[in-house]
């Protein structure tokens, strides 16, 4: 398992370093139960197909999707507005496609486009099956905190 979540943690620090100027620091990785209903405002979901199938899903408060927002563009926002999700979703695209790079040895995988999901305590519905959807907590800035979410299963041969 670690050598799957490793390209993850590592994507995302070098991500949010070249691209937003800020350092992360990851917190211990944790299972998460299906459809637990968490505490975040907006989760972006990019979806894994091929040799392995899955998703990966970045979601934060709104407070920080606006200051990362702020700084990727350079102009001031203070809602979720279209300029934050669409934001928010390129961060969790470039993370996806920097870890599906790092994952070919392993797999072949297709990565979807990245879907929004928003709303005070939502619920994301993961598939059914036998993937088991591990969350790595990062800390950012002072004193704020994201969570990438990963549930990938290999299909090869299946």
């Amino acid at each position: 398992m670690e050598k799957y979540i490793q390209p993850f943690i590592e994507v995302c620090e070098n991500v949010f370093h070249e691209f937003v100027g800020c350092d992360l620091s990851a917190d211990r990785p944790y299972f998460e139960v299906k459809e637990t209903i968490n505490d975040w405002d907006i989760s972006a979901v990019i979806g894994l197909t091929g040799e392995a199938r899955g998703a990966v899903v970045i979601s934060m408060k709104t407070s920080l999707a606006i200051r990362l927002t702020d700084i990727l563009s350079g102009s001031s926002h203070t809602d979720l507005d279209e300029e934050v999700v669409d934001a928010i979703g390129e961060i969790v695209n470039i993370i996806a496609g920097n870890v599906k790079k790092n994952l070919e040895e392993s797999f072949r995988l297709i990565i979807s486009l990245p879907t929004i999901i928003q709303g005070k305590e939502h619920v994301i519905k993961w598939p059914t099956g036998q993937a088991r959807i591990i969350c790595i907590p990062f800390n950012i800035f002072e004193n704020e905190t994201f969570v990438l979410s990963v549930a990938i299963e290999s299909i090869k041969g299946a």
